[in-house]
């Protein structure tokens, strides 16, 4: 897997690469009655900008930096941050796909869906995340290498 931060080329299946060998793996869930300041607080430590969501163990949707800012918007006039949770501000039903679908093809769903993140499972359970920021460290990586 290609770790956080890497930029060497990651491991091939064929010539693309699978999802799961390129996501970033077991990533923090939270629960969808997390309150909105220590969703903000866990993402703040670990330096990461999406959080999974889940209810009752299933997950049901993510939360991401750019939903926890507009929430806390003043102007959007929304309870403050003490009387939000995680479930008021999320996203349900996420983009997800398979550990096994091609990188390439993740990407263009990516564009087309207009979205930052896809969450990666094995059979219904979360195993990893994938985001822009994670696809533009692999592209680095691969013009990098002479490969393009």
């Amino acid at each position: 897997m290609l770790a956080k931060g890497k930029t060497e080329r990651p491991r091939t299946v064929g010539q693309i690469p699978t999802i799961g060998s390129v996501m970033t793996p077991l990533p923090r869930a939270i629960d969808v009655n997390t309150p909105l300041r220590e969703a903000r607080e866990v993402m703040r430590q670990r330096g990461i900008r999406h959080l999974p969501v889940e209810n009752e163990g299933e997950l049901v949707g993510l939360l991401s930096d750019r939903d926890l800012k507009r929430a806390l918007d003043p102007s959007r006039g929304l309870p403050g941050v003490d009387e939000l949770f995680a479930g008021d501000v999320a996203i349900f039903e996420p983009f997800t796909v398979e550990e096994t679908v091609p990188l390439d093809e993740v990407l263009r769903q990516m564009v087309e869906r207009h979205v930052g993140s896809v969450l990666v499972e094995r059979e219904g359970d979360l195993l990893g995340i994938f985001t822009a920021t994670d696809g533009c460290r692999i592209l680095a990586g691969y013009l990098a290498s002479g490969v393009v």
